[in-house]
């Protein structure tokens, strides 16, 4: 019965060898290929600093008054759009100003990167049941594995920066756009796809004039949670080197500095009940006007 007391396993010395053998793989193709890695990376990183730096210089009143125009333009809602306001005011006046502008500058840049990538990657998943299959397990790995494991080879490829943590967050928040484009078309009812053939619709004009328009409000669902989880990365990403409201977040877990980490907490929150808010109202829009209405 002692084969049942402890599980049987590797020996230590071949555990530890197998480990070595693996670090030390990445790292002899870190050293081989990160320069170039780095190097493709280099236009997203110019664009990064230069567009967190028009935010943080552009005056204050010109910033609240863009954003509130976003928030209806999104919404159509004065009352979201004074929240709006009164937040951003509220994160000026307790002087987290620069560092929500480089939080909202980090998670623009990776949603709009999220949505490039995960629209076009959802809609060949929605035409290619194989390729679903094949991907499907790696967005259930990119959601489930501890957003620590993958800032490993992520920090020994490109170092710590900037870029590193906006892969980071891209990482985590890719897969909710990707699962709901590709449910979203998968919904299309048939017969409005056979009525568009029987006009003789090509397979361009059914997928960008019938089954992404018919889509949008899944899409758009995926977007705000996008948003939310890129949102859920700010205090990870500022771990490797990510301006933002993470920044002090880390420093009063690390300090025990209860009012700063309240403080910068709460304006996460207030930025992420801000684009849920705003991305749900235009998702519902979308939805009415589906359905014959005219909200949008």
């Amino acid at each position: 019965m002692e084969l049942f007391d402890e599980f049987p396993s590797m020996g230590r010395k071949d555990l530890v060898g197998l480990k070595k053998g693996i670090d030390f793989a990445f790292r002899d193709f870190s050293r081989e290929n990160g320069e170039a890695i780095e190097g493709f990376f280099d236009p997203l990183m110019y664009f990064m600093v230069w567009f967190e730096k028009l935010l943080m210089a552009a005056p204050w009143p010109i910033m609240i008054l863009i954003f509130a125009l976003l928030a209806w333009l999104g919404a159509r809602s004065i009352g979201i759009v004074i929240g709006t306001i009164v937040s951003f005011l509220a994160i000026g006046y307790f002087g987290m100003w620069e560092d929500t502008m480089a939080t909202v500058a980090i998670i623009s840049v990776a949603t709009f990167l999220c949505i490039g990538l995960g629209i076009p990657l959802g809609i060949l998943m929605s035409r290619s049941n194989p390729l679903q299959a094949g991907v499907t397990p790696v967005l259930d790995i990119m959601q489930t594995i501890p957003s620590f494991v993958y800032l490993i080879p992520v920090v020994m490829l490109l170092g710590i920066g900037k870029v590193p943590g906006l892969i980071a967050v891209c990482i985590y928040a890719l897969p909710p756009i990707v699962r709901l484009t590709n449910l979203g078309i998968r919904l299309v009812d048939k017969e409005v796809l056979e009525a568009a053939e029987a006009f003789g619709s090509s397979y361009r004009q059914k997928l960008f004039d019938v089954q992404i328009p018919l889509a949008l409000p899944n899409i758009f669902a995926g977007v705000n949670q996008t948003i939310m989880m890129a949102l859920a990365m700010v205090v990870i990403a500022s771990m490797i080197g990510v301006k933002g409201l993470g920044v002090p977040v880390l420093r009063a877990v690390s300090n025990q500095y209860l009012a700063l980490g309240l403080m910068n907490g709460l304006a996460i929150v207030a930025l992420a009940v801000i684009f849920d808010r705003v991305s749900q109202q235009y998702g519902k829009r979308l939805q009415k006007h589906r359905e014959g209405g005219h909200g949008v």
